[in-house]
């Protein structure tokens, strides 16, 4: 097997697997169902099998089932006869494609009905199972086909994470299914193994099979189709790193408060900085205990800089304030260099945004989220900030944390969350120090002191 042209070495690993059971978790267009093809004529010929039965989303792709099928019977001299399109249920209107072989056994490929396997004996591959309607309906009819001994397939991408297939990866992976065996092929693991050599017909440079992959990403034109249909990831778990549930958990109708006065505890600041498209936004948190507050969130859309160092700094100036880490990525770096000169090193840290900077803040406020030790403001706009965050993977196959750009002001860049993922690492092992109030330029406007207080 391993020498055969037709196969890259991630499926020839899955034809030689003998459990009886196998899934595989995949990304699209990799060849899957081109080696499963293989498999159902070696095991019809060599009478492993009275019958295999290839259920898929749609007619069109059982009948292409069908045509791989006859096309490796004639790669491997054995006759067969195309029958076409025949009844398998009468009373049902049930048909399916079916190639049949000297010995009399077949192969079926049939659109996903459930009814189609009862009463049916043989092998079974259920292609794409996360996108069947009846999932649940279709597994119920094809897993007695194991009672007798035959083989059950399935292989999909994913389609959420309330799929049945999706619920059975999963248990894999905790060991509680222990007699199906997993296989998984990402794009990555295929592009590595041949795949896009073999599609380009020549060897590829490890630079070409990087940008291969760069202009599928391009050609999705959306993360989050991606990740679930080429890199083995379920959106739901890809998109809702921060789910709603545990974002509602956090928050409180009265932790904002209208002016800084009288805090008790001490003030930890995050600002992410932005001019035109995006918003700057000021996060202000108390700590009381090992919970940080949440007391202003201060939206900045089109602001001038200069009316935005005033604000800032009117900020700042609050006694109560131990430290502040602003955005200095990019436009910010003026920003945030003037009020670290101007408020001193201990004060204020200068962020710049990279990925693993990215990725530390994501998990510190995660982490601090889990334990109950940050509390939200009940509000719409903050809550869709936070669920935006995703999870995504690059071309080299690291993990990065991001949010999706839209056109929409309300949810933005995430602008509100990586202020308040700033605050939260200002607040992260700090120790009280001398708090001196450190003058600075004046306010020029009033109206931007009452934005404040």
């Amino acid at each position: 097997m391993s020498d055969t042209p037709f196969f890259l070495p991630y499926q020839v690993r899955w034809l030689e697997d003998q459990s009886r059971i196998k899934i595989w978790q995949k990304s699209r267009r990799i060849g899957a169902s081109y080696a499963c093809a293989y498999e159902d004529v070696e095991d019809c010929v060599a009478n492993r099998v009275p019958a295999a039965w290839y259920s898929t989303t749609d007619k069109d792709n059982a009948k292409e089932y069908i045509r791989y099928c006859a096309f490796f019977a004639k790669a491997l001299n054995i006759f067969a006869t195309d029958l076409g399109e025949v009844v398998i249920d009468e009373k049902k209107n049930i048909t399916a494609h079916s190639l049949s072989f000297e010995n009399g056994n077949r192969i079926y490929g049939l659109s996903s009905s459930p009814t189609a396997f009862r009463g049916k004996g043989g092998k079974v591959t259920l292609d794409e199972f996360a996108f069947h309607e009846d999932d649940k309906g279709l597994w119920a009819a094809a897993q007695p086909t194991m009672l007798w001994g035959y083989p059950l397939r399935i292989l999909s991408t994913h389609n959420g994470t309330q799929t049945l297939y999706y619920k059975f990866i999963q248990e894999i992976l905790e060991g509680k299914k222990r007699k199906f065996s997993l296989h998984t092929t990402d794009i990555f693991k295929a592009v590595e193994e041949g795949l896009a050599d073999k599609i380009c017909g020549r060897k590829l440079t490890d630079q070409e099979r990087v940008q291969w992959i760069e202009d599928l990403r391009e050609f999705c034109g959306n993360e989050l189709v991606f990740n679930q249909e080429y890199c083995c990831i379920a959106v739901d778990e890809a998109t809702t790193f921060f789910t709603y549930d545990l974002i509602t958990s956090c928050e409180s109708s009265n932790t904002l408060y209208d002016s800084l006065d009288n805090m008790l505890g001490y003030l930890y600041v995050g600002m992410d900085i932005a001019r035109v498209k995006d918003l700057s936004v000021i996060w202000v948190a108390e700590k009381l205990g090992e919970v940080l507050y949440t007391r202003k969130v201060i939206i900045l859309e089109k602001m001038l800089f200069r009316h935005q160092k005033e604000v800032l700094y009117s900020i700042l100036r609050h006694p109560n304030v131990l430290r502040a880490c602003i955005d200095s990525t990019g436009i910010g770096m003026n920003l945030a260099e003037d009020a670290m000169i101007d408020f001193g090193k201990q004060r204020v840290e200068m962020v710049h945004f990279t990925a693993p900077v990215k990725e530390d803040l994501v998990l510190e406020i995660k982490n601090r989220m889990d334990d109950r030790q940050v509390v939200l403001p009940e509000r719409h706009d903050i809550r869709e900030d936070f669920h935006s965050i995703q999870k995504f993977m690059t071309a080299a196959g690291n993990v990065r944390y991001d949010s999706a750009k839209t056109d929409n002001g309300v949810i933005g860049h995430a602008d509100r969350f990586w202020a308040a993922a700033l605050a939260v690492h200002a607040a992260k092992g700090t120790a009280p120090i001398d708090n001196k109030i450190v003058t600075g330029a004046a306010p020029e406007s009033a109206s931007i002191i009452d934005m404040m207080y």
